[in-house]
């Protein structure tokens, strides 16, 4: 049985400073007419939403906005945007917000050209869905999800209290990602560090996982090294405009290394735990990630050491196990300076173990991890988040 591996780069990426003024040329040069705009309240309020409705009024682009996205977005809200779209009779998307406006745009993109509800799309083998979406552009105004184009969206299914996938296909990838970095100038430290922490986090989960190829391995590493870079300035100096545009292309990378693959634990712990309490996903998976990566490298140490490498940690004279301990130490150093709240400080309670080991133990992305997983594992994993100090 040959094990046949493969990668798709099904999206078209343009970015500049400002890019967002090209938005309406994009939109008509994929021959769609009247768009949905998809995003949420936020950045309605913030006035965003207002600097992308002015820009496709100017262009002569007719369009439907869609401004119901939340947190971790529902069925429910994916399958009314479906109908929505399909009654006011649009003929493409425009993804415009964080991931979750993205993964809703997609989500929606999935439901109209499949039919019936994003329930019956959750990822399997074989592959539910079988027609490519309408055209989409997505426009990030967060740099961590990688949504923009990843081949993957993830819904909320409150009914089971979970999180699940949709895609892995590139039917549900975008057509265009559009990132403009001054739309993320300005955007809260606790948003910066935990979006950006998630970008580092799918950067060393797919560069270590079981799926690895070289290809995305390359754009993995350079997220991580720009990330260790520049993620710290970011969240500094919310304002300097190198540091928005280096860290929204490393998160677009890191988004790459996905391929149409999956991530390790700590994708699998902090969105089962994401179903159940609805917190930020960027922040629990920071959180986690560290002492996920204390438990993998003994699986991969030469990835690990040079994963230590690429966040700017002096190997020299080191042997390889101790450098990839040192990946650990340089991450977890980074987690605490950008302020990540811990498991206890976010709410979660030590007694709720149980059930998150057996929610993250039954996750697809378990089976990608570079060590091998028992539920005993993630018990030890999640124990360790609850030890004071780290």
């Amino acid at each position: 049985m040959i094990n046949l591996r493969s990668f798709e780069v099904p999206t078209v990426v343009k970015h500049a400073p400002g890019a967002i003024s090209m938005l309406a040329e994009i939109v008509a040069g994929l021959g769609a007419k009247r768009p949905m705009l998809v995003t949420d309240q936020g950045l309605v309020k913030a006035g965003l939403v207002d600097e992308v409705t002015g820009v496709l009024k100017a262009g002569g682009v007719d369009y439907v906005l869609f401004d119901q996205v939340v947190a971790n977005p529902p069925i429910a809200l994916v399958d009314c945007g479906a109908d929505l779209y399909k009654q006011e009779h649009c003929d493409g998307l425009i993804g415009f917000g964080g991931g979750s406006p993205m993964d809703t745009a997609k989500s929606i993109g999935v439901v109209v050209e499949n039919g019936g509800s994003i329930l019956k799309y959750e990822w399997a083998d074989p592959q539910p869905i079988k027609k490519r979406i309408p055209p989409l552009v997505t426009v990030p105004t967060t740099a961590g999800t990688g949504s923009e184009v990843t081949l993957w969206a993830v819904i909320t299914d409150p009914a089971r209290h979970i999180k699940y996938n949709v895609g892995g296909t590139g039917l549900i990838a975008a057509h265009v990602a559009l990132l403009d970095p001054l739309l993320t100038v300005g955007m809260p430290a606790p948003i910066t560090a935990g979006t950006g922490l998630d970008a580092l986090t799918h950067a060393i989960e797919c560069y270590t996982c079981a799926y690895a190829q070289p290809w995305p391995d390359a754009v993995a590493l350079w997220a991580i090294e720009t990330l260790a870079q520049w993620l710290p300035v970011a969240f500094a100096q919310g304002h300097n405009e190198e540091a928005r545009y280096k860290v929204a292309m490393a998160a677009m990378l890191a988004g790459m290394s996905y391929g149409t693959e999956s991530a390790g634990a700590v994708h699998a712990m902090s969105q089962t735990a994401g179903g159940v309490y609805n917190l930020p996903h960027g922040e629990l998976t920071a959180s986690i990630l560290p002492r996920v990566m204390a438990f993998n490298y003994l699986g991969e140490p030469q990835k690990y050491a040079r994963i230590a490498q690429a966040m700017g940690e002096n190997t020299w004279g080191k042997s390889v196990w101790q450098a990839a301990e040192l990946a650990v130490e340089s991450v977890d150093r980074m987690v605490k300076t950008l302020q990540i709240r811990t498991l206890p400080e976010m709410g979660i309670p030590e007694k709720d173990i149980p059930m998150l080991v057996d929610l993250a133990f039954a996750d697809p992305q378990t089976i990608g991890n570079p060590r091998d997983l028992t539920k005993k594992s993630y018990e030890q994993i999640y124990r360790s988040c609850f030890v004071p100090g780290c």
